[in-house]
C-alpha cells in the first residue's frame, strides 16, 4: 500500500520555491495572458473580482483597469507585495491579501469572477482548491483560468525537471489543470459551464543561454533545482533543457521564441 503523501510538507517546500528566485521577474512577461483572459470573462465595470495566486498580480492589474474591484491573494507576502508596487504606480485601487487557494478566507459566493493565472494549478490539494475556487464564486459568476498544458512547453519544461528532481510519490502534476478531462470532472459536478480555449504563450529571449540564466536565476521552482543539484546533476538538467529550448524554437539562429500552449478557460457558475 503506498503512503498518503503529506501535503503540508509539500506546501511548504513549494512555498519556499516560489518565494526564492524573483518570480516577478518572469510574471511581468505574461501580462499579455491575464489581459486576454480579463477579456474572455467579460468583466464588467464595479464587479466584485479575486484573483487567487495572483503571484504579482498580471490578472489583478488587468481586472482593475476593467474598473473592477478587486482583491489579490497569494501564500507568498513577497510576491504580493510586487503586486502592490504595480498597481500603485498605475493608480489602481486593489487590496492585497496573504491567502492560502485551498482554505480562502471568504464567504460563499462572495465573487462575481475569481481569476487565476498560472496559479492556482500548482496547489498541492487540487480537490479542495477547485473546490474553493467553486465556492466562493456566486451564481452566474465565473471562474477564468489559465493553465499550461501538459502537451505544451511548460509542461515538457517540469516533466525534464521531475526526471532530475523527482516530485513526492503521489503529488498530482499541476498540468492536469490543464487537461479539458479534469476540468469537466472537478467543475460539471458543481453545476458548472466549462468552455475552453487553446491559446499559445510565446517566451522570447536571446538564446536558450539566456533563458536558462534568466529562469535560474528568478524562477523559484528551476531557481531551487539548479541550487539543489550537485555540478554534474545541474550540468545534466541544463543540457536537457537547453535541448528541448532548441528543439520547440522557432526563430532559427536570430533569436528564441519557442511557443508553450495553455488552456483559457471560463467556468461559469449556473
Amino acid at each position: 500500500m503506498s503512503t498518503p503523501i503529506d501535503l503540508t510538507a509539500l506546501k511548504t517546500r513549494q512555498m519556499a520555491a516560489w518565494a526564492s528566485g524573483d518570480y516577478a521577474v518572469i510574471g511581468t512577461t505574461l501580462q499579455i495572458v491575464g489581459e486576454q483572459l480579463a477579456e474572455a470573462c467579460d468583466l464588467l465595470c464595479d464587479e466584485q473580482v479575486l484573483d487567487v495566486a495572483a503571484g504579482n498580480g498580471n490578472a489583478t492589474l488587468a481586472a482593475a483597469r476593467r474598473g473592477c474591484r478587486v482583491v489579490s491573494t497569494d501564500y507568498v507576502a513577497a510576491l504580493l507585495e510586487r503586486g502592490e508596487d504595480r498597481a500603485r504606480a498605475e493608480r489602481l485601487n486593489v487590496t492585497f491579501q496573504v491567502a492560502d487557494a485551498e482554505a480562502l478566507p471568504f464567504a460563499d459566493a462572495s465573487f462575481d469572477a475569481v481569476l487565476s493565472t498560472f496559479g492556482v494549478m500548482f496547489a498541492p490539494d487540487q480537490d479542495k482548491a477547485a473546490s474553493e475556487l467553486a465556492r466562493v464564486c456566486r451564481p452566474g459568476g465565473r471562474i477564468g483560468l489559465a493553465n499550461w498544458t501538459p502537451e505544451g512547453f511548460v509542461g515538457q519544461m517540469f516533466k525534464t525537471l521531475g526526471r532530475h528532481m523527482p516530485p513526492p510519490p503521489g503529488a498530482q502534476p499541476p498540468s492536469q489543470w490543464g487537461t479539458e478531462a479534469w476540468l469537466h470532472k472537478h467543475f460539471d459536478e458543481r453545476d458548472f459551464l466549462v468552455q475552453v480555449t487553446r491559446r499559445t504563450f510565446n517566451f522570447r529571449y536571446r538564446s536558450a543561454e539566456h533563458f536558462i540564466d534568466t529562469f535560474r536565476s528568478w524562477y523559484g521552482p528551476i531557481h531551487k533545482a539548479f541550487a539543489a543539484l550537485p555540478p554534474d546533476g545541474a550540468k545534466a538538467l541544463e543540457d536537457d533543457l537547453t535541448e528541448l529550448l532548441n528543439r520547440l524554437n522557432r526563430a532559427g539562429d536570430r533569436s528564441m521564441v519557442v511557443p508553450s500552449e495553455y488552456l483559457e478557460v471560463v467556468i461559469t457558475r449556473r
